[in-house]
């Protein structure tokens, strides 16, 4: 399956180096819209440094980014943000004292009253519906949007960092690792969230350690191997042990995109 939207995210021959290491080296990577691109590949093997190129946290020292086909400069989060990318990170950020409303519209507050900011105070009625909104239409299971986030579980408090990344109406999101340290039910809840965004028309970058999710919810599966581009495979014409190889180097007598690794 391939996104039907055409791509919205193109980046061309990425590289970025931290000193001697070189951990990003000409990377082509692509993202439709409609469309779950799994991002797998071992420690070190450049994931999280394409993440965060494209999240604006690292400068690229080589290539370029198209949005929606015209070249852009993402110069730091709130670039990369204003353009329409939202990134959830594994540590979700969320402040568990405060309840769901809070968490999903921190630092984005609908205020109301007077003309002076010190008359101003928050919209609680307008943010309460606005979330009841979204999180209906993502399905989002949790007993209420007035709990405290740290009384959640994981897969809940997942589900909220999503949503909340969904507030200013991105076409792209990332997820790192939205899976790790869940529980079987709690993995179910979260995956199908995921296919929730691919029906929105969205963009979904999901990067994580666990193939059988990956290949769960992903259109395709898109392999680093020490910075460099190692596969770019359909999910649904490919195997496990075909992306494990190319993850690692072995040789499975598996093709990536139609070529050997070593072509690539």
């Amino acid at each position: 399956m391939n996104g039907n939207g055409g791509a919205i995210l193109s980046a061309r021959g990425i590289s970025k180096s931290f000193g001697p290491v070189q951990a990003l080296d000409g990377v082509d990577f692509e993202v439709n819209r409609g469309e779950v691109i799994g991002l797998v590949g071992d420690n070190g093997a450049g994931k999280s440094t394409l993440v965060k190129a494209i999240s604006g946290i690292n400068s690229i020292d080589a290539g370029q980014f198209l949005f929606d086909g015209e070249p852009v400069s993402i110069g730091g989060p709130n670039a990369s943000t204003a353009l329409g990318i939202a990134t959830v990170y594994q540590d979700l950020a969320l402040c568990d004292n405060l309840d769901v409303v809070a968490n999903l519209f921190l630092g984005q507050e609908t205020m109301v009253g007077g003309p002076g900011r010190f008359l101003r105070a928050l919209d609680e009625t307008a943010m309460e519906h606005r979330s009841h909104e979204l999180l209906e239409q993502l399905s989002v299971t949790i007993p209420s949007v007035r709990s405290e986030v740290g009384t959640l579980s994981g897969g809940q408090r997942q589900q909220v960092a999503v949503a909340r990344s969904l507030l200013g109406e991105p076409k792209v999101v990332m997820l790192d690792e939205p899976t790790a340290a869940l529980g079987v039910v709690q993995t179910k809840q979260v995956l199908a969230l995921i296919k929730r965004l691919r029906e929105r028309d969205l963009g979904v970058v999901v990067v994580s350690h666990n193939l059988a999710n990956v290949f769960e919810v992903s259109d395709r599966i898109f392999v680093l191997r020490l910075g460099r581009r190692a596969g770019d495979f359909d999910a649904d014409e490919t195997t496990e042990e075909e992306v494990v190889g190319a993850i690692t180097g072995a040789e499975f007598g598996g093709k990536a995109n139609g070529k050997r690794e070593e072509e690539l």
